[in-house]
Parts: structure tokens; sequence; C-alpha cells
């Protein structure tokens, strides 16, 4: 591994796949996602995750994320749902049973 690397998001493609049938709530949602790096022997994977608009349910993985494109409010049983966009840096515990309500189809940078 080169001392720099840059990785340029705006070239990343992520294909899509339908959200799986269990999972849907509203629409019919499409998902994607694309790794990029680890950080080191960590096991820490950093990609891009895609949905298109409509809504699905998750168990979540301990991560991090920056919203790049899209709206989307996520919510988790017993909390008040939380509107993401552009710009915002958010926090998933691992265990988390969220539904992801994608108003704009959502392009996010992870770290899990």
């Amino acid at each position: 591994m080169a001392d720099v690397e840059v990785f340029p998001l705006g070239e990343v493609s992520v294909a899509h796949e339908p959200a799986t049938p269990g999972e849907v709530v509203a629409g019919k949602p499409t998902l994607g996602t694309t790794p990029i790096t680890t950080l080191g022997d960590t096991g820490v994977e950093i990609g891009i995750w895609e949905m298109s608009t409509g809504a699905v349910r998750d168990i979540e993985v301990d991560e991090v994320f920056v919203v790049l494109e899209g709206a989307a409010t996520i919510s988790v049983e017993g909390a008040a749902p939380v509107a993401v966009k552009p710009g915002d840096l958010v926090r998933l515990s691992a265990g988390a049973a969220t539904v992801w309500e994608v108003t704009s189809p959502l392009r996010k940078l992870y770290v899990a």
C-alpha cells in the first residue's frame, strides 16, 4: 500500500439489487454497496452504500457514516425518527433494529 491513497468518491459506481422482500416496508427500493478500502489489519471497512427511494428494515452493525447525497429518515423503535441529509455524520450501534425511509436517493460513505 502507498503512503497516500486517494479515492475519487464521485467515480465509485455502486451496483444495485432489489431489497430483500421481507425487509421492504414501502415502495420497491434497491440497494448496493461498494467496499473501497480497509484500515490496515483491523477489518474495518470503508465504502459507499446507496439506496433508492422507499423504506426497508435493517439490523445495524457498528458503523459511522457521512451522507454524501440524498435524504432519509432513520427510525428505531422507542426513539424519535432522525432525518439525515448531505453533510451529516451519523453513528449507528450494532444490533439496532432500524427502518430507513429514503425520500431522495441516498449515497453514504461508511466506516464499519
